[in-house]
């Protein structure tokens, strides 16, 4: 049986009242009202739940096909039905232009009018899942889960969030694995794009000779083997976002076409003898230092400065290692479940390891480490025992050290200390010295205790 709210707006009682006792039996939620001005107040408290509006033309206060615009206005997800009691071709074309789903004549039968106001209801259930899918999507890759509170991070996400609204391009600079297709999807969702696509492509990706047909599509018969026509990722992107990874990589051939789609928003396919026209929004990334190499002649200066419009460096991690522990405790959860592991954290010693360490892979570095801990834990926290052994390094006491008073002399004394008091039990002193039992026995190993 059908089910949702539609809002019948009619000016003849009995005609109103008797179809709304219809659509009720048929399982529908009907609420009525007699002239325009009703119809639209209980439109402005019923927008969320109203699938289908379904109004007369001629209104005492007003026409249906004038109303329109309102009621799209009000609930843009809701689908429109007309009902009139001479079909008149002009106005029913007219209604259809402005977005009335339906244009039905008084008199038809129960049957039709049924049949129209169900596949109207359809298409505003799949609007409406189909926004709420964008919205999470768009919740998902929005500045704010960026996750951390750095200062550094803060900056970056300051400049993207003021550039976001424009068509302007965008260049992110820094290195591989700091996050920076998470700003560039961040970028698209905060811009009056994120409804179209967002096409992402890494240069790097591609053998050179297959780049080029990538970006721009080709015609049937272009070269050997081009069986179809093909759209290109520009195509693919009309109305919405570019994001192309590595941009560093396109060879020259590619930068000259690319700075003419930059300059024209125009570009000719392989093969074609008529130029494409597009509207795209591009954001380029690279981990290189595309100013100096431009300035040696391996990057075309001007198309340098037509994608350093707006510069946003993304700061590797560790440049934000106050960040590391919020990443950790994220990823962790996600590993957890993903494992089906009781996992609830990190001790101290290994959060200290991994803001110690240097992190030449970034946020994609820390990720995969934890993975791999997660796999191998057997406690509740993770330990430094979990850890690969490059961390393990990071404990050693540095050379030259004053040994007397050295970090790793002190812990040795600590842990000898600590295990004379709880008179050798291992699981006691660990949980006083706030380690995993793991560490304890690599470290009493360590020290020879």
């Amino acid at each position: 049986m059908p089910t949702g709210t539609l809002l019948l707006i009619d000016d003849e009682n009995s005609l109103r009242q008797a179809v709304g006792r219809v659509l009720e039996l048929e399982g529908y939620t009907v609420w009525q009202a007699s002239d325009a001005r009703r119809g639209l107040e209980l439109l402005e408290q019923l927008a969320d739940e109203v699938l289908v509006i379904l109004c007369d033309v001629k209104l005492p206060d007003g026409s249906g096909v004038d109303l329109l615009p309102r009621f799209r206005q009000r609930a843009p997800l809701a689908e429109i039905v007309l009902l009139t009691a001479y079909g008149r071709i002009p106005d029913s074309v007219q209604a259809m232009k402005q977005g009335a789903f339906d244009y039905l004549t008084k008199g038809d039968s129960d049957d039709q009018l049924l049949v129209v106001l169900e596949r109207a209801a359809d298409k505003a259930r799949l609007q409406r899942r189909v926004a709420e899918l964008e919205r999470q999507v768009g919740a998902r890759h929005s500045f704010e889960t960026m996750i951390g509170e750095s200062a550094a991070l803060r900056a970056a996400k300051a400049l993207a969030e003021r550039v976001a609204a424009t068509d302007s391009t965008v260049l992110l600079e820094g290195p591989t694995g700091s996050g920076k297709e998470l700003f560039a999807q961040a970028l698209h969702q905060a811009s009056p794009r994120r409804s179209k696509p967002f096409v992402a492509l890494n240069c790097a990706a591609f053998p050179k000779d297959l780049l080029e047909s990538e970006l721009f599509g080709y015609k049937k018969g272009a070269f050997t083997g081009a069986l179809t026509d093909k759209r290109g990722l520009l195509e693919e992107a009309h109305g919405g976002t570019l994001f192309l990874d590595e941009i560093g990589e396109l060879e020259g051939g590619v930068q000259a076409k690319f700075l003419r789609v930059l300059e024209t928003q125009t570009f000719t396919k392989l093969g074609a003898t008529q130029p494409t026209q597009i509207n795209v929004r591009l954001v380029a990334a690279t981990n290189r230092n595309l100013k100096r190499e431009a300035q040696e002649g391996h990057f075309r200066p001007d198309l340098y400065y037509r994608l350093s419009v707006f510069t946003i460096d993304v700061p590797p991690l560790k440049n934000r290692r106050d960040d590391i522990a919020p990443l950790a405790a994220h990823f962790l959860q996600h590993f957890a479940a993903k494992l089906k592991k009781r996992i609830r954290g990190l001790d101290a010693e290994c959060l200290r390891l991994l803001q110690a360490y240097d992190w030449p892979g970034n946020v994609r570095e820390l990720k995969n480490v934890l993975e791999r801990a997660a796999i191998l834990a057997d406690e509740e926290k993770l330990t430094a025992d979990d850890l690969p052994d490059e961390f393990h390094n990071l404990a050693a006491e540095p050379a030259g050290a004053n040994t007397g008073n050295s970090l790793r002399t002190m812990e040795k004394h600590q842990i000898r200390q600590v295990l004379q008091q709880t008179e050798g039990n291992k699981t006691e002193a660990a949980r006083q010295l706030g380690i995993g039992v793991k560490t304890l026995y690599r470290k009493i190993a360590e020290y020879g205790l």
